[in-house]
């Protein structure tokens, strides 16, 4: 079969009902792992999690420790132990990770694997969906919103169970990730389906397959970042708190002292952002590119082009906040969370509400 007749052909319907269904049956199993996610936060020991409010009240053995006495030539001196600096940002403390969501107990452990499992289950359902989409209308199923939204929530599911197989310690990224993910995937077969269909002539390009591929996995590498990011803010009110003497709620202590530590959660989303974003670069550079051989011009002030680079420009005075010295802990998070807000409404709010060139799809 050529590339007109494949072009050229009709949307296959069962194939686009078997779609539909496993994108239910997803999000079926992803509300079952939802509950599972709870189920660890709740029944996991709340007894074994004080050593890191512990940590933050009491003296360092470094401090208690006495000073060094040195013996030369019969003479003693009195040496001040050195101190040892183990910040990683300016404000930092010294203090361990949190034990996560299943605080080491058994019973949490069972249901934090529960929820995995279930995770996994789901994401291949929705990975299934996303395919058998494709497969309806022979082309990447990423020619509208809906098709975007299923496969943006798959592929962010994906970096989860990845870094999760890498022995990364995300486990506490399962509930906001599972939440969200119900989330979009609630709104995709609400507000965004749109039924299978081809694509209008100016997405005919194998630049479909690049331009819009990256952008989905950088989205998907940004949306961990941000969450990362926001429980960092928490984490670190919560920390600071504590070294004042203040006493946090009961809630806000429960989940909070399971969370990694403040420095910890600040590196992970600075590494994650810093890593993702020399593909976003090359993921506006390709669309222009498109731009060129679909609309005979790279850039044309499309108001998703405009929004594309206001992302690239708030990310990279994110990083180069990172790199100045006035510029890191919970400043640069704001920024961080301003970028990824850009991202959002490049994606939401310029698709919906506002009208360009990228407007050919409709929702």
């Amino acid at each position: 079969m050529n590339l007109a007749t494949t072009l050229a052909a009709e949307p296959n319907e069962d194939l686009a009902h078997i779609s539909n269904v496993l994108i239910y049956s997803a999000m079926a199993v992803y509300l079952l792992a939802f509950f599972a996610h709870m189920a660890e936060w709740l029944f996991g020991s709340r007894s074994k999690v004080a050593r890191t409010a512990a940590a933050l009240t009491a003296g360092t053995a470094e401090a208690a420790a006495p000073a060094v006495t040195a013996r030369a030539k019969g003479g003693t001196a009195t040496l001040e132990r050195p101190k040892v600096v183990t910040r990683s940002v300016t404000g930092a403390r010294d203090v361990p990770d949190g034990p996560g969501a299943a605080a080491g107990d058994e019973k949490g452990d069972l249901y934090g694997r529960i929820a995995v499992s279930l995770t996994v289950l789901a994401f291949l359902l929705e990975f299934g969906g996303v395919l058998t989409r494709a497969l309806s209308v022979r082309r990447a199923p990423w020619g509208n919103m809906y098709e975007f939204s299923i496969t943006f929530s798959t592929v962010a599911v994906g970096v989860y169970l990845v870094l999760l197989a890498l022995k990364k310690n995300i486990a506490w990224l399962g509930l906001p990730l599972v939440t969200t993910i119900l989330l979009d995937l609630g709104l995709a077969v609400t507000v965004l389906y749109t039924s299978s269909d081809q694509l209008v002539p100016a997405l005919h390009s194998y630049w479909l397959w690049i331009h819009v591929s990256t952008a989905i996995f950088c989205g998907a590498v940004f949306y961990v970042g941000f969450v990362a990011t926001m429980l960092y803010l928490f984490r670190d009110s919560y920390e600071t708190k504590l070294q004042n003497g203040g006493q946090p709620g009961k809630f806000a202590t429960s989940v909070l002292e399971r969370l990694p530590a403040a420095a910890s959660l600040d590196k992970f989303s600075y590494r994650l952002n810093a890593a993702i974003f020399p593909l976003w670069t090359f993921t506006i550079i390709a669309g222009a590119i498109w731009a060129g051989d679909a609309w005979g011009r790279y850039w044309g002030w499309d108001p998703k082009e405009v929004w594309s680079f206001i992302t690239w420009v708030a990310y990279a005075g994110y990083l180069h906040a990172r790199a100045t010295a006035g510029w890191k802990g919970r400043k640069a998070a704001y920024l961080a969370l301003i970028a990824f807000g850009c991202w959002l409404f490049n994606y939401y709010g310029v698709n919906i509400f506002v009208t360009g060139k990228h407007s050919y799809a409709g929702v």
